[in-house]
């Protein structure tokens, strides 16, 4: 098997996919969720520091912008307005 990972000696990756293998759907389930929430918290953390004035709403919108599009957060801003009033 060709490693997956630079940085991770092929013998503790072989065990990694192992326990993958051997770990249940929901298991499997959590670790990808919890990967997902890591990184959006990353992510978000980087906005707030690239855009320490913002308030949540705005760092919401960045994070739309930068990861699903221009378009779509400008919707979800006009959205926002709306509700608003």
């Amino acid at each position: 098997m060709r490693t997956q990972s630079v940085d991770t000696h092929p013998d503790a990756e072989k065990v990694q996919i192992d326990l993958l293998r051997r770990a249940t759907v929901a298991r499997r389930f959590g670790l990808a969720c919890s990967l997902s929430q890591t990184a959006i918290q990353l992510a978000r953390r980087a906005i707030r520091r690239a855009h320490p004035d913002a308030d949540e709403e705005e760092i919401g919108l960045i994070f739309i912008a930068t990861h699903y599009g221009q378009d779509l957060a400008d919707r979800v801003r006009a959205d926002l307005a709306r509700r608003r009033g």
